[in-house]
């Protein structure tokens, strides 16, 4: 049979307060384009359908309406719940989509997903683990006769509940994992959300050595294979959705397998969707307007550091983003007055000085008005009185 890995849509989320449905729209419509192409019999999404456990309408809509293309394409489609998703959300509509080649798994559960190929007369088993917070690990895991169970490490947790999943594995089936965990040693984007505290939801590979001959894994948003036992890897996200994933090649895995052999795997990069790009900007704005005059990442979202001698005004600012609605941060960096200001010790700096100093970093270089300095410094004033008196009553 033939399987497309996917996972990380965050429908829903935004860029600074910029919209991207659109361009998730344009990665539904490539990726139902691939199904169609490769004949794909199964789409296995790893996790985080949306960026929210509650998200717009429009996100919602835009997934309904991907997965009844997806299986009108001719594929079976099983999704699981990630960190981002309301688990209760994701598979409300089962009991209305499951007779249309649809599977939503919300929450762990016991029993893996069999799924029938009626192209090939196979039969798909999916040890399928939404994502699992300790407490839905316990609740699934309490029935166990070894209550000692419940006290395993969380790797340990996640380890056996894979296990009793994979009990149903056989060999004339195609054996499938899939989960939305972090993986000891994978390398992480800003764009994730955390779930591991001080290491302890990090999942050790071995945890994934159950005799799958592919574990499916969402979370984390650069493409990449987990080392260890076992063939895993994370589709990572189809679009970029933070400075740190600028320059990566997004992507989707597909694979050609069948019971007992070990699968074919081939990545297929994705068109879709707007670049995030970083740029350093020595040569100040006259450099800025020369790459913008020249057209360079017209399509992009840029991140914008340039250097300067003089502080930026409020009309720059505006004049930058009115030349190219991409641009989504303005960093200004003024050569030298950094390091002069680390042999500086603000300590005896007046407070206006040190307020007029913060404005300008927080606005990309615009001076304070005279009527905002009063402002603040007042502000400073009533909480210094009022902690005055609270210092008189203790006394």
């Amino acid at each position: 049979m033939r399987i497309l890995h996917t996972g990380d849509w965050h429908l829903g989320r935004t860029l600074e307060g910029r919209s991207r449905l659109a361009e998730q729209e344009q990665f539904l419509d490539e990726l139902v384009q691939i199904v169609r192409e490769q004949q794909v019999d199964l789409v296995m999404m790893a996790g985080d359908v949306y960026d929210s456990v509650n998200p717009p309408a429009a996100a919602e809509a835009l997934f309904y309406d991907a997965a009844a293309r997806l299986t009108d394409a001719g594929g079976h489609l099983a999704v699981i719940a990630g960190n981002h998703d309301q688990p209760e959300r994701v598979s409300a509509v089962s009991p209305l989509v499951s007779r249309q080649g649809i599977s939503l798994v919300g929450l762990p559960a016991s029993e893996p997903l069999r799924i029938p190929v009626v192209r090939t007369g196979e039969l798909a088993v999916i040890a399928a683990l939404p994502y699992p917070s300790e407490a839905r690990l316990s609740e699934v895991l309490a029935g166990d006769e070894d209550e000692s169970g419940l006290r395993l490490a969380y790797s340990a947790k996640v380890g056996k509940l894979m296990q009793e999943l994979a009990a149903a594995f056989r060999p004339d089936t195609v054996n499938l994992a899939m989960s939305h965990i972090y993986v000891l040693g994978g390398l992480e984007s800003d764009s994730e959300r955390p779930i591991q505290v001080g290491g302890a939801y990090t999942v050790d590979p071995l945890a994934l050595d159950i005799g799958a001959q592919y574990t499916a894994l969402g979370h984390l948003h650069r493409p990449q294979a987990v080392k260890g036992a076992g063939l895993a890897r994370y589709s990572g996200s189809p679009l970029a959705y933070s400075f740190s994933e600028a320059g990566q090649a997004k992507s989707v895995m597909l694979l050609d397998i069948q019971p007992g052999r070990e699968p074919r795997l081939e990545e297929l990069f994705l068109r879709s969707g707007r670049p995030l790009v970083r740029w350093n900007c020595r040569g100040g704005l006259e450099e800025v307007y020369r790459w913008l005059g020249e057209g360079k990442d017209a399509e992009a979202f840029i991140d914008l550091e340039l250097s300067l001698s003089e502080a930026m005004s409020l009309g720059d600012i505006q004049a930058l983003r009115k030349a190219h609605e991409g641009i989504v941060h303005i960093r200004p960096v003024y050569p030298g007055r950094d390091s002069e200001e680390a042999f500086v010790s603000r300590a005896g700096m007046p407070v206006p000085e040190l307020f007029r100093k913060f404005y300008q970093r927080q606005t990309g270089g615009a001076e304070p008005e005279a009527e905002l300095v009063e402002l603040f410094m007042s502000l400073v004033s009533e909480d210094e009185d009022e902690a005055s008196e609270e210092g008189v009553d203790q006394r």
